[in-house]
Protein backbone atom coordinates (compact mmCIF):
# COMPACT_ATOMS: atom_id res chain seq x y z
CA UNK A 1 0.00 0.00 0.00
CA UNK A 2 1.32 3.39 -1.01
CA UNK A 3 1.68 5.85 1.84
CA UNK A 4 0.05 9.30 1.32
CA UNK A 5 2.28 12.09 0.08
CA UNK A 6 3.35 14.49 2.83
CA UNK A 7 1.66 17.87 2.88
CA UNK A 8 4.03 20.68 1.79
CA UNK A 9 4.95 23.01 4.64
CA UNK A 10 3.52 26.00 2.75
CA UNK A 11 0.10 24.38 2.62
CA UNK A 12 -0.19 23.70 6.37
CA UNK A 13 -1.36 27.25 7.31
CA UNK A 14 -4.00 27.06 4.59
CA UNK A 15 -5.27 23.70 5.91
CA UNK A 16 -5.39 25.05 9.46
CA UNK A 17 -7.24 28.16 8.22
CA UNK A 18 -9.65 25.98 6.26
CA UNK A 19 -10.29 23.81 9.34
CA UNK A 20 -11.08 26.84 11.49
CA UNK A 21 -13.41 28.41 8.95
CA UNK A 22 -15.36 25.25 8.17
CA UNK A 23 -15.88 24.62 11.87
CA UNK A 24 -16.89 28.26 12.52
CA UNK A 25 -19.35 28.30 9.59
CA UNK A 26 -20.93 25.04 10.72
CA UNK A 27 -21.29 26.22 14.31
CA UNK A 28 -22.70 29.58 13.19
CA UNK A 29 -25.49 27.67 11.44
CA UNK A 30 -25.98 25.38 14.43
CA UNK A 31 -25.39 22.30 12.28
CA UNK A 32 -24.28 19.02 13.82
CA UNK A 33 -21.48 17.46 11.79
CA UNK A 34 -23.77 14.58 10.79
CA UNK A 35 -26.31 16.98 9.30
CA UNK A 36 -23.57 18.78 7.38
CA UNK A 37 -22.52 15.35 6.13
CA UNK A 38 -26.04 14.65 4.87
CA UNK A 39 -26.28 18.02 3.16
CA UNK A 40 -22.87 17.84 1.50
CA UNK A 41 -22.52 14.13 0.80
CA UNK A 42 -19.16 14.16 2.59
CA UNK A 43 -18.71 11.52 5.32
CA UNK A 44 -18.69 12.56 9.00
CA UNK A 45 -15.22 11.03 9.35
CA UNK A 46 -13.88 13.12 6.46
CA UNK A 47 -15.49 16.24 7.91
CA UNK A 48 -13.95 15.52 11.32
CA UNK A 49 -10.52 15.25 9.73
CA UNK A 50 -11.15 18.46 7.78
CA UNK A 51 -12.12 20.42 10.90
CA UNK A 52 -9.18 19.00 12.82
CA UNK A 53 -6.74 20.10 10.12
CA UNK A 54 -5.47 16.55 9.77
CA UNK A 55 -5.74 16.12 6.03
CA UNK A 56 -6.37 17.75 2.69
CA UNK A 57 -9.59 17.60 0.70
CA UNK A 58 -10.39 17.58 -2.98
CA UNK A 59 -11.76 20.74 -4.58
CA UNK A 60 -14.95 18.92 -5.56
CA UNK A 61 -15.67 17.78 -2.01
CA UNK A 62 -14.79 21.22 -0.60
CA UNK A 63 -17.21 22.83 -3.03
CA UNK A 64 -19.95 20.55 -1.68
CA UNK A 65 -19.10 21.52 1.90
CA UNK A 66 -19.09 25.24 1.02
CA UNK A 67 -22.47 24.95 -0.69
CA UNK A 68 -23.93 23.12 2.31
CA UNK A 69 -22.60 25.90 4.59
CA UNK A 70 -24.01 28.61 2.29
CA UNK A 71 -20.61 30.22 1.75
CA UNK A 72 -18.40 30.64 -1.27
CA UNK A 73 -15.43 28.31 -1.51
CA UNK A 74 -13.02 31.25 -1.78
CA UNK A 75 -14.22 32.52 1.60
CA UNK A 76 -12.93 29.27 3.14
CA UNK A 77 -9.56 29.47 1.40
CA UNK A 78 -8.75 33.19 1.30
CA UNK A 79 -5.89 34.54 3.40
CA UNK A 80 -8.06 37.57 4.24
CA UNK A 81 -10.37 37.26 7.24
CA UNK A 82 -13.89 36.20 6.26
CA UNK A 83 -16.49 38.94 5.93
CA UNK A 84 -19.09 39.11 8.65
CA UNK A 85 -22.74 38.42 7.90
CA UNK A 86 -23.73 42.04 7.25
CA UNK A 87 -20.82 42.64 4.89
CA UNK A 88 -21.59 39.44 3.01
CA UNK A 89 -25.25 40.42 2.61
CA UNK A 90 -24.28 43.88 1.36
CA UNK A 91 -21.84 42.34 -1.12
CA UNK A 92 -24.54 40.07 -2.51
CA UNK A 93 -27.03 42.94 -2.74
CA UNK A 94 -24.41 44.95 -4.62
CA UNK A 95 -23.75 42.13 -7.07
CA UNK A 96 -27.48 41.82 -7.79
CA UNK A 97 -28.07 45.58 -8.16
CA UNK A 98 -28.37 47.36 -11.53
CA UNK A 99 -25.23 49.08 -12.83
CA UNK A 100 -26.66 52.51 -12.03
CA UNK A 101 -27.15 51.58 -8.37
CA UNK A 102 -23.68 50.01 -8.19
CA UNK A 103 -22.22 53.27 -9.49
CA UNK A 104 -23.98 55.29 -6.81
CA UNK A 105 -22.75 52.88 -4.12
CA UNK A 106 -19.15 53.17 -5.36
CA UNK A 107 -19.40 56.96 -5.42
CA UNK A 108 -20.78 56.96 -1.89
CA UNK A 109 -18.12 54.66 -0.45
CA UNK A 110 -15.02 55.74 -2.36
CA UNK A 111 -12.73 58.32 -0.71
CA UNK A 112 -12.93 60.59 -3.73
CA UNK A 113 -11.81 64.14 -4.26
CA UNK A 114 -14.89 66.32 -3.54
CA UNK A 115 -14.34 68.11 -6.85
CA UNK A 116 -14.52 64.81 -8.72
CA UNK A 117 -17.89 64.09 -7.10
CA UNK A 118 -19.24 67.40 -8.40
CA UNK A 119 -17.97 66.66 -11.92
CA UNK A 120 -19.04 69.60 -14.13
CA UNK A 121 -22.44 70.08 -12.52
CA UNK A 122 -23.52 73.57 -11.44
CA UNK A 123 -26.53 74.31 -9.23
CA UNK A 124 -28.14 77.71 -8.71
CA UNK A 125 -29.79 78.18 -5.32
CA UNK A 126 -31.72 81.07 -3.80
CA UNK A 127 -35.22 82.36 -3.19
CA UNK A 128 -37.81 82.57 -5.92
CA UNK A 129 -37.50 85.75 -7.94
CA UNK A 130 -33.71 86.01 -7.67
CA UNK A 131 -33.28 85.03 -11.32
CA UNK A 132 -32.11 81.41 -11.12
CA UNK A 133 -34.17 80.14 -14.04
CA UNK A 134 -33.52 83.11 -16.32
CA UNK A 135 -29.77 83.24 -15.69
CA UNK A 136 -29.38 79.47 -15.66
CA UNK A 137 -31.12 79.04 -19.00
CA UNK A 138 -29.20 81.87 -20.69
CA UNK A 139 -25.82 80.79 -19.30
CA UNK A 140 -26.40 77.16 -20.28
CA UNK A 141 -27.33 78.27 -23.79
CA UNK A 142 -24.10 80.25 -24.13
CA UNK A 143 -22.06 77.36 -22.72
CA UNK A 144 -23.95 74.83 -24.84
CA UNK A 145 -24.72 72.57 -21.90
CA UNK A 146 -28.09 71.30 -20.58
CA UNK A 147 -30.23 73.41 -18.29
CA UNK A 148 -32.69 71.70 -15.93
CA UNK A 149 -35.23 73.13 -13.52
CA UNK A 150 -35.71 70.74 -10.63
CA UNK A 151 -39.43 71.44 -10.33
CA UNK A 152 -39.82 70.61 -14.01
CA UNK A 153 -38.06 67.30 -13.42
CA UNK A 154 -40.44 66.56 -10.53
CA UNK A 155 -43.48 67.40 -12.67
CA UNK A 156 -42.25 65.19 -15.52
CA UNK A 157 -41.63 62.24 -13.21
CA UNK A 158 -44.95 62.66 -11.37
CA UNK A 159 -46.91 63.30 -14.57
CA UNK A 160 -48.77 66.28 -13.10
CA UNK A 161 -48.31 70.01 -12.42
CA UNK A 162 -46.47 71.05 -9.29
CA UNK A 163 -49.67 72.38 -7.71
CA UNK A 164 -51.22 68.91 -8.01
CA UNK A 165 -48.05 67.29 -6.67
CA UNK A 166 -48.28 69.51 -3.59
CA UNK A 167 -52.01 68.85 -3.18
CA UNK A 168 -51.59 65.10 -3.52
CA UNK A 169 -48.35 64.47 -1.62
CA UNK A 170 -48.13 67.46 0.72
CA UNK A 171 -44.94 69.25 1.70
CA UNK A 172 -43.20 66.15 3.06
CA UNK A 173 -44.04 64.13 -0.03
CA UNK A 174 -42.81 66.93 -2.27
CA UNK A 175 -39.50 67.04 -0.39
CA UNK A 176 -39.06 63.30 -0.90
CA UNK A 177 -39.73 63.67 -4.63
CA UNK A 178 -37.30 66.59 -4.71
CA UNK A 179 -34.49 64.53 -3.19
CA UNK A 180 -35.19 61.66 -5.61
CA UNK A 181 -35.09 64.11 -8.54
CA UNK A 182 -31.69 65.45 -7.45
CA UNK A 183 -30.36 61.89 -7.26
CA UNK A 184 -31.68 61.09 -10.76
CA UNK A 185 -30.09 64.20 -12.22
CA UNK A 186 -26.72 63.33 -10.66
CA UNK A 187 -26.89 59.85 -12.18
CA UNK A 188 -27.85 61.16 -15.64
CA UNK A 189 -25.69 64.28 -16.02
CA UNK A 190 -22.04 65.01 -15.48
CA UNK A 191 -22.36 68.48 -17.03
CA UNK A 192 -25.33 70.84 -16.65
CA UNK A 193 -26.75 73.87 -14.88
CA UNK A 194 -29.55 73.04 -12.44
CA UNK A 195 -31.94 75.51 -10.81
CA UNK A 196 -33.58 74.35 -7.59
CA UNK A 197 -36.48 75.70 -5.54
CA UNK A 198 -35.55 78.06 -2.75
CA UNK A 199 -36.91 75.78 -0.06
CA UNK A 200 -34.54 72.89 -0.79
CA UNK A 201 -32.31 74.22 2.00
CA UNK A 202 -34.98 73.19 4.53
CA UNK A 203 -34.32 69.53 3.70
CA UNK A 204 -30.87 68.96 5.16
CA UNK A 205 -30.22 65.65 3.40
CA UNK A 206 -31.27 66.93 -0.03
CA UNK A 207 -29.30 70.15 0.34
CA UNK A 208 -26.21 68.24 1.52
CA UNK A 209 -26.50 66.15 -1.65
CA UNK A 210 -26.63 69.32 -3.75
CA UNK A 211 -23.58 70.78 -1.99
CA UNK A 212 -21.66 67.52 -2.39
CA UNK A 213 -22.54 66.79 -6.03
CA UNK A 214 -22.74 70.29 -7.55
CA UNK A 215 -20.69 73.46 -7.73
CA UNK A 216 -23.25 75.70 -6.05
CA UNK A 217 -23.89 79.39 -6.72
CA UNK A 218 -26.27 81.54 -4.67
CA UNK A 219 -28.28 83.82 -6.94
CA UNK A 220 -29.47 86.65 -4.71
CA UNK A 221 -31.23 90.01 -4.89
CA UNK A 222 -32.94 92.52 -2.61
CA UNK A 223 -36.28 91.76 -0.91
CA UNK A 224 -37.95 94.44 -3.02
CA UNK A 225 -36.75 92.91 -6.28
CA UNK A 226 -37.69 89.42 -5.11
CA UNK A 227 -41.24 90.63 -4.58
CA UNK A 228 -41.42 92.66 -7.78
CA UNK A 229 -40.16 89.80 -9.96
CA UNK A 230 -42.59 87.29 -8.49
CA UNK A 231 -45.44 89.74 -9.14
CA UNK A 232 -44.16 90.31 -12.68
CA UNK A 233 -44.44 86.57 -13.24
CA UNK A 234 -48.17 86.96 -12.61
CA UNK A 235 -48.23 85.67 -9.02
CA UNK A 236 -50.01 88.28 -6.87
CA UNK A 237 -50.17 86.08 -3.79
CA UNK A 238 -47.11 87.51 -2.04
CA UNK A 239 -48.81 90.89 -1.52
CA UNK A 240 -52.51 90.35 -2.06
CA UNK A 241 -54.39 90.81 1.22
CA UNK A 242 -51.18 90.51 3.21
CA UNK A 243 -49.67 93.85 4.24
CA UNK A 244 -47.00 92.01 6.26
CA UNK A 245 -45.73 90.11 3.21
CA UNK A 246 -42.57 92.17 2.83
CA UNK A 247 -41.63 91.70 6.48
CA UNK A 248 -42.24 87.97 6.10
CA UNK A 249 -40.04 87.87 3.00
CA UNK A 250 -37.23 89.70 4.81
CA UNK A 251 -37.52 87.26 7.70
CA UNK A 252 -37.42 84.30 5.31
CA UNK A 253 -34.30 85.67 3.63
CA UNK A 254 -32.61 86.20 6.98
CA UNK A 255 -33.50 82.65 8.07
CA UNK A 256 -32.24 80.97 4.91
CA UNK A 257 -29.20 83.15 4.26
CA UNK A 258 -26.81 80.99 6.36
CA UNK A 259 -27.77 77.93 4.29
CA UNK A 260 -27.40 79.79 0.99
CA UNK A 261 -24.02 81.11 2.15
CA UNK A 262 -22.72 77.54 2.16
CA UNK A 263 -22.59 77.88 -1.62
CA UNK A 264 -19.22 78.14 -3.34
CA UNK A 265 -19.96 81.50 -4.99
CA UNK A 266 -22.63 84.22 -5.25
CA UNK A 267 -24.20 86.37 -7.94
CA UNK A 268 -26.07 89.49 -6.79
CA UNK A 269 -28.64 90.49 -9.42
CA UNK A 270 -29.93 93.58 -7.58
CA UNK A 271 -30.56 96.61 -9.86
CA UNK A 272 -28.68 94.98 -12.74
CA UNK A 273 -29.77 94.23 -16.32
CA UNK A 274 -30.16 90.53 -17.03
CA UNK A 275 -27.28 90.63 -19.52
CA UNK A 276 -24.93 91.96 -16.83
CA UNK A 277 -25.96 89.26 -14.36
CA UNK A 278 -25.50 86.53 -16.99
CA UNK A 279 -22.00 87.79 -17.75
CA UNK A 280 -21.19 87.81 -14.03
CA UNK A 281 -22.46 84.24 -13.71
CA UNK A 282 -20.34 83.14 -16.67
CA UNK A 283 -17.30 84.91 -15.20
CA UNK A 284 -17.75 83.09 -11.88
CA UNK A 285 -18.04 79.73 -13.65
CA UNK A 286 -14.84 80.46 -15.58
CA UNK A 287 -12.96 81.84 -12.56
CA UNK A 288 -13.67 78.79 -10.42
CA UNK A 289 -13.21 76.40 -13.37
CA UNK A 290 -16.47 74.68 -12.56
CA UNK A 291 -16.72 73.24 -16.07
CA UNK A 292 -13.21 71.87 -16.00
CA UNK A 293 -14.01 69.57 -13.11
CA UNK A 294 -10.91 70.83 -11.35
CA UNK A 295 -12.28 73.29 -8.82
CA UNK A 296 -10.66 76.50 -7.58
Amino acid sequence: MTSPKPIPDGAIPMIARLATRVRAAREALGLPRRELSERSGVSPRYLAQLEAGEGNISVILLERVATALNVRIEELLSESPPMDGDVTRVARLYQAAPAQVQGRVRALLAPQNPVALRAQRICLVGLRGAGKSTLGRMAADKLKIPFVELNGEIEAEAGMPLSEVMALYGQDGYRALEAEAVSRIVSRHDKLILAVAGGIVTDEAAYDMVLERFHTIWVRTSPGEHMARVRAQGDLRPMEGNPAAMDQLKSLLATRAPAYERSMAQVDTSTKPVSTSVNELLAIIAKHRFLEGLGP
